[in-house]
């Protein structure tokens, strides 16, 4: 995602409040027997776990890869991924590799996108997933947002958000795994310990705003140079010490960060820096299973969107339904940006609000930055992920030694939520993925989910069409698709990371 250098300084500010849901989403089926059980099976399992060069996103199924031999190497179609991060594009493309399903690629790459782009994502932030799997006949909406604060303690003069990035990709984990949590921690792990290059992404972000984030010594220590200087693109980035964190929770388990010896080191050092977080907030901090935001689309497909608290998926769906309607781009942007003010401002039933008279044009402060990922793989397994720290590197501190910049707290200071925006379309009579797509950009976001979706669901537009048209600026999309559905004809399918941004997209058809 690229956005201008006044915005990303704007944007190194405290998030605002988030309200919290009160209903579905318009459409959504009923919940299936089971679903509190399978939910508290999720939340427990998350306490306790049992420890580049550029690549072309306009032919992302290219032969490429591992030799054919090579062990855990899957000969023939993989599925595809596009993220905002090479490096993450490129650790999903390896687990799908090795046999893993598009959950477990999704779960590399967001770990490794807290190596990589520590800018946008990171363990002391969180997000949002959607996933569709063929044999559960729908989609399930993973919502982990760095959670907001009860209180805010004396002291703290950077509030910072309870983590959720760890226990998150824990619980998208367990909605269909294929290869072992602790080997996906490890990819991260290791890029982080043994060094990666440094961005073109995350170099941009440093370029804007190095000045008061190196006002943290932790901060200045990982990415500044010896002159004080920020790292540029191409440079040698390591990290020891978040290398440790990651290895702990890849022993120990999600849970030894909010209840374990980890949780009592962050409460300890969190109030160092100013984030003030204690343990029992570490702990309260769970992920929750929620039925997706469900609108029709044209030859029987279903459009999913995040629901709240990960309000971009609302205001994504809003301007869908208005593109649905014949309006233009601008139009549908105002309509989309007022639902989710409307939300955020009184709560309530996404689908009232859905379905109400367009309410008044409401205008929203800055908003953080986030970043974007969609994968499938061979078998229509499909997720798409928004990922944020609720402000461009959180609240400017890394949690000393533990390595990763704190979240910032989303009911604190000036700036709001990320707008935390993905969508995916499937057919349910034939139990097939169509369409996996997620945005960043601020107050763009929502649009890079509902443009390319409605040009591709309902005008039946080319994939790098929707995204070249229906993408304004600053918004950024990661977008995959399979024109004849999948499982079905791979040869149809696409994935395509947007060309004005620093992402790449990868898919493989090894022969």
């Amino acid at each position: 995602m690229s956005i201008s250098a006044e915005s990303r300084a704007s944007a190194f500010r405290m998030g605002g409040v988030v309200a919290r849901p009160r209903g579905g989403g318009p459409g959504s089926a009923p919940r299936r027997n089971g679903a509190r059980g399978r939910a508290a099976l999720l939340l427990a399992g998350a306490l306790v776990l049992g420890g580049c060069g550029t690549l072309s996103s306009l032919n992302p199924f290219a032969r490429s890869g591992p030799e054919a031999g090579t062990p855990g190497f899957v000969r023939g179609f993989l599925g595809g991924v596009a993220a905002e991060d090479p490096a993450a594009a490129l650790a999903a493309r390896n687990v799908l590799s090795a046999g893993g399903t598009a959950v477990d690629a999704a779960v590399a790459a967001g770990f490794v996108m807290a190596v990589t782009l520590p800018s946008r994502v990171g363990l002391g932030g969180g997000g949002a997933c959607l996933v569709f799997d063929p044999a559960r006949q729908g989609v399930e909406a993973v919502l982990f947002p760095p959670g907001p604060r009860a209180a805010i303690p004396a002291g703290a003069d950077r509030p910072a958000a309870v983590p959720m990035l760890a226990r998150g990709l824990f619980a998208l984990h367990t909605r269909r795994p294929g290869r072992p949590f602790e080997e996906l921690v490890a990819a991260a792990e290791q890029a982080a310990r043994f060094g990666t290059e440094v961005s073109r992404g995350l170099a941009e972000d440093l370029a804007a705003v190095h000045r008061p984030l190196f006002a943290d010594p932790a901060a200045r220590a990982v990415f500044g140079r010896p002159d004080g200087s920020p790292r540029t693109a191409g440079e040698r980035l390591v990290q020891p010490e978040l290398a440790a964190t990651l290895a702990q929770l890849r022993i120990q388990g999600v849970g030894d960060l909010h209840q374990g010896a980890l949780g009592r080191r962050l409460e300890e050092v969190s109030r160092l820096a100013g984030g003030g977080l204690t343990l029992e907030e570490l702990r309260a901090g769970l992920p929750r299973l929620e039925q997706p935001i469900l609108l029709p689309a044209r030859g029987g497909d279903r459009i999913a969107f995040l629901p709240p608290p990960a309000d971009g998926g609302l205001a994504a769906a809003a301007s869908f339904g208005a593109l649905a309607a014949g309006q233009s781009l601008a139009e549908a942007e105002a309509r989309g940006l007022a639902v989710a003010a409307a939300w955020r401002e009184r709560g309530g039933d996404p689908r009232a609000l859905l379905a109400a008279p367009a309410p008044a044009a409401a205008g929203m402060a800055m908003l953080p930055a986030s970043a974007a990922l969609a994968v499938f793989d061979r078998n229509g397994v499909a997720v798409s992920c928004a990922f944020t720290l609720n402000n461009l590197f959180g609240t400017g501190r890394m949690a000393p030694g533990m390595g990763f910049l704190l979240g910032a707290a989303p009911n604190a200071g000036a700036v709001q939520p990320a707008l935390l925006s993905a969508a995916m379309a499937y057919n349910p009579n034939l139990r097939a993925f169509r369409m996996g797509v997620a945005g960043s950009g601020q107050r763009a976001a929502p649009m890079a989910v509902a443009g390319p979706a409605a040009l591709h669901l309902l005008r039946g537009a080319a994939p790098m069409e929707a995204v070249a048209a229906g993408v304004p600026p600053p918004g950024r999309t990661q977008f995959t698709a399979c024109l004849n559905y999948l499982p079905g004809r791979p040869e149809r399918c696409t994935a395509i990371s947007d060309p004005r941004g620093t992402g790449v997209a990868v898919g493989t058809l090894d022969q």
